[in-house]
């Protein structure tokens, strides 16, 4: 017999540990090996919940007594289209929904349509419950509007009533800690997504005060796309963004490789940072990220051109300077970036490609951090007169690039 205050310590428990935030699938394995030592018959276990992701629909966490007591992590795309979807319609979940119903309890002794209990018993389950825990509309974040779990046994007879009565009692416990965790990884996804790694971390630390800013000597990276705006004016619309997508992910994959911070997509815009332990490693970094992105770029254009589709390359620009790195807006509406001149210049910078015939410019400044090897890549273009920009400055291009060839025509 499992007794209420066996119960009450298991909810109390899984409450603290859902404020206390960490990974879901530990969570799940330590309230199952808890349930079992109270005397609850679990041999498996599924948690699922949806999630604010811009590749995964939701995140699985499955545990097993057999063989080696483990929880695991499955992320799962979208389940509304191919093989997956005919998979949920053939669910105990999807039933749940369709039925409106909450719980549905199985002896996997009989027969069902249902999708894994075929699976289930093969591996020596008998008996089978699903829950679905459902949230509010006030508590639903995009498709995040329920946590759905099952559980099995591999008992003879089966779950035994006081079994039974224990999941339904903690069962709820179980939701509200999964959705405690979950929603703070989706609030740290979005960050990180819409706002970059650095920067997300910083606005999820408190760092939200309008106004407040700091300044940072940072290698600095501007890149736009060549003709973006005549190709876009000259393709079908439903290929403008496929193709943005396309060569953003060349452009940012390059970046973050190399350690740089992406700050801000305006438009076929790429506004990005390096710092690093020094300004001439943060230079470096922004260097090797250059040839990252020639080469990402190269392979992708080859592709697009054997699908037919239209291809660009990237102007881009470097520099290094002071910024102000912080809050700029509204008292309800702000922007975490960098401001000052050296964000002007590196736009002014990447601009002057097209003129100077060049697929990347640096400036004198970026061009004397960097060490002797590294600057021996770099050959000047001459001096230019960068609008917005006092003094004309000496800027150099890569020597191993000779100009940009003519693009497809559209």
């Amino acid at each position: 017999m499992i007794g209420h205050l066996a119960i009450g310590e298991i909810q109390r428990w899984a409450v603290a540990r859902g404020l206390a935030g960490g990974s879901e699938a530990e969570f799940l394995h330590d309230f199952c090996t808890r349930c079992r030592q109270a005397g609850v018959s679990l041999s498996q276990a599924i948690v699922i919940i949806d999630t604010l992701h811009p590749t995964y629909e939701g995140r699985a966490f499955r545990w097993q007594a057999k063989p080696t007591n483990e929880s695991r992590l499955i992320e799962y795309g979208p389940t509304n289209v191919g093989e997956a979807a005919e998979k949920w319609r053939r669910s105990t979940f999807f039933h749940l929904l369709q039925t409106g119903g909450d719980e549905l309890r199985l002896r996997l002794s009989d027969d069902h349509d249902f999708t894994m209990l075929a699976d289930l018993r093969d591996s020596g389950h008998t008996d089978y419950v699903a829950f679905i825990n459902r949230f509010e509309r006030e508590g639903t974040i995009g498709e995040m509007d329920a946590v759905y779990s099952n559980w099995s046994t591999d008992a003879a007879d089966g779950f035994d009533e006081d079994s039974l009565q224990a999941l339904r009692e903690l069962v709820p416990s179980v939701a509200l800690a999964i959705k405690c965790m979950s929603l703070s990884r989706v609030a740290a996804t979005l960050v990180d997504v819409y706002l970059g790694h650095e920067t997300g971390r910083r606005v999820l630390q408190g760092q939200m005060s309008r106004g407040v800013a700091e300044t940072i000597h940072a290698a600095l990276w501007y890149s736009d796309l060549r003709d973006f705006t005549k190709i876009s004016e000259q393709i079908p619309p439903e290929e403008i963004i496929p193709m943005l997508n396309d060569y953003a992910e060349a452009v940012i994959s390059s970046v973050q490789a190399e350690g740089g911070e992406v700050l801000k997509l305006i438009g076929d815009g790429v506004l990005a940072i390096f710092t690093g332990s020094t300004i001439r490693e943060a230079c470096a970094a922004a260097l090797a990220a250059e040839t990252n992105v020639r080469t990402r770029v190269h392979e992708l254009s080859a592709a697009r051109t054997a699908d037919d589709k239209p291809t660009t390359s990237v102007y881009l620009g470097l520099h290094v300077g002071d910024v102000f790195y912080g809050n700029v807006g509204s008292d309800d509406r702000l922007d975490f970036t960098v401001i000052g001149p050296a964000v002007n210049e590196v736009c002014r910078i990447a601009a002057m490609c097209r003129h100077a015939g060049q697929q990347t410019l640096t400036s004198t400044d970026f061009s004397s951090t960097l060490l002797p090897r590294d600057r021996a890549q770099l050959v000047s273009v001459g001096r230019y007169a960068l609008r917005g920009v006092e003094r004309p400055q000496e800027l150099f291009t890569i020597d191993r690039y000779s100009p940009p060839s003519d693009q497809r025509k559209h």
